[in-house]
Order: structure tokens, then sequence, then C-alpha cells
């Protein structure tokens, strides 16, 4: 991967990171409001940020394949805490950065590798 090819991936990246923490603090509200459904699906959220930053960092030739279900992922969180926003600033928080990271995702979920 050239250079020009890593750099236009750092957006992504530094999205994913923002929603890896966004995930983690809303998670960590979540459990102790009681309210499992959000921790889960941004446990899962973070997990697969992580995992997609890494690839894209890495300059992973199947970094779009990890983007296209980051993607998906991230849409499914942003829905579920797009619920609470209103009432909980985490979920907002939250929302707005899978929405974010999302839409970095889908950018490169086409360059996937055959």
């Amino acid at each position: 991967m050239t250079t020009i090819e890593q750099s236009n991936l750092q957006a992504c990246i530094e999205a994913c990171e923002e929603a890896i923490h966004a995930c983690q603090e809303c998670a960590a509200a979540d459990i102790r409001e009681g309210d499992g459904d959000c921790a889960l699906i941004n446990l899962d959220c973070a997990d697969i940020c992580s995992a997609t930053m890494n690839a894209l960092a890495r300059g992973s030739v199947h970094h779009g394949d990890f983007c296209r279900l980051c993607a998906h992922i991230c849409r499914a969180c942003a829905a579920e805490c797009a619920k609470h926003a209103e009432h909980h600033a985490h979920c907002a928080r939250c929302q707005q950065a899978c929405e974010k990271c999302a839409a970095e995702c889908a950018k490169h979920a086409g360059e996937a590798h055959i």
C-alpha cells in the first residue's frame, strides 16, 4: 500500500478510534444503568472498530472486508443508541461517533480483496 493510499485511510482510522472510546464509555454507563441490550451492541461495535482500525493501520489487503462489517455494526449501534440519546448524553455521543465511523468505513467497504 502506498503512502497516499494509507493517508486516505487515516480519517477512517480516526473515526474507528473515536467510536471505540464512545462505545466503551456508553457500555460502561449502560451496565451501571441496567441496559443490557445497548451495552451488548456497544461492546460488539467496539470490538469490530478495534479490529478494523488495526487492519487499516497495517494496510491489510482485506481492509475493505473489515470496513464493510464495521459499517454495518456501527449503524446497528447508532440505531440502538438513538433510542436513548435524548435522555443519556453517553448514548448521544456514541450514536454520533458510530454514524461517523459507519460513513467513513462505507467509503472503503468496496475495496474488498478478491
